[in-house]
């Protein structure tokens, strides 16, 4: 059986929005959503839009097809068989996998199929991921003579060092419970389930002042960084400019009152 042509036409991602919650589906369901040159291009070109839109609560990433995403597209690496080509590819893709921890709007990773190599790291650095029951994960780049380095980044800041390693030094794949026990997904659910446990868990941020949400990922992120007594400082001062902010007042005042709130930094 001949191997079906790609449709060139259709677009790399395919987004949809509701209720300041934006889903953006990898569109390249033959190649199993591969992270080519032009894939990451396009999740940087949307990621770069959606971090400067304020009517863009939460950000769900998705797959089409079968697969979350297979990782680095393989045949166009070896296509391209040039240290600097490497070098691009691998700097495109860390900003694109950075510029996710570093927008304001928390980011879901909705995984079914599987996510190997650099689709398990895309797993990983979005800030919250939420699986199929099917789903399968691993670090498969060194079942080619590939140690899946940039991945790694990515997978030990998830899951313990052993636990780690074990995936990038086996290649061998984990369940989605496992990956549930092991910190790198937060929910699973039978794939029937998945879109609504998305939508509850995505509507529970959204019901949230978005003043907050962004300034705790910020916070978040960057405290994560710096040794214990940098960060009780640094997380005292957040804390501080939160307090002085208009949702933080709305908020404590409809608490006291016994009243629904009224965000005002939206």
């Amino acid at each position: 059986m001949s191997t079906p042509t790609p449709n060139l036409d259709e677009p790399y991602l395919v987004r949809t929005d509701r209720e300041g919650i934006v889903t953006l589906t990898l569109n390249r369901a033959q190649q199993f959503n591969a992270l080519s040159q032009a894939m990451i291009a396009a999740l940087q070109a949307e990621l770069d839009a959606i971090a400067l839109d304020p009517a863009v609560r939460v950000l769900v990433v998705a797959g089409s097809g079968k697969a979350f995403c297979a990782g680095h597209d393989l045949k166009e690496m070896r296509a391209n068989h040039d240290k600097a080509f490497m070098q691009d590819l691998f700097r495109r893709c860390g900003k694109m996998m950075m510029t996710i921890t570093q927008m304001p709007q928390p980011v879901i990773a909705r995984v079914h199929g599987i996510a190997t190599a650099a689709g398990c790291q895309l797993v990983s650095m979005c800030d919250l991921a939420v699986a199929a029951d099917g789903a399968r994960f691993a670090t498969s780049g060194i079942n080619v003579g590939l140690f899946c380095a940039t991945p790694g980044v990515g997978l030990s800041r998830n899951l313990g060092r052993k636990q780690a390693l074990e995936m990038l030094l086996t290649g061998d794949f984990i369940d989605a419970q496992t990956a549930l026990q092991q910190g790198l997904v937060n929910r699973v659910v039978a794939s029937d389930a998945l879109d609504a446990e998305i939508d509850k868990l995505a509507g529970s941020i959204v019901a949230k002042s978005s003043v907050a949400i962004a300034m705790g990922k910020q916070m978040f992120y960057k405290q994560l960084e710096m040794g214990l007594e940098g960060a009780y400082q640094y997380a005292s001062e957040v804390m501080a400019c939160n307090m002085m902010t208009e949702d933080a007042a709305a908020g404590i005042d409809a608490f006291i009152g016994k009243r629904k709130v009224e965000w005002l930094g939206r």
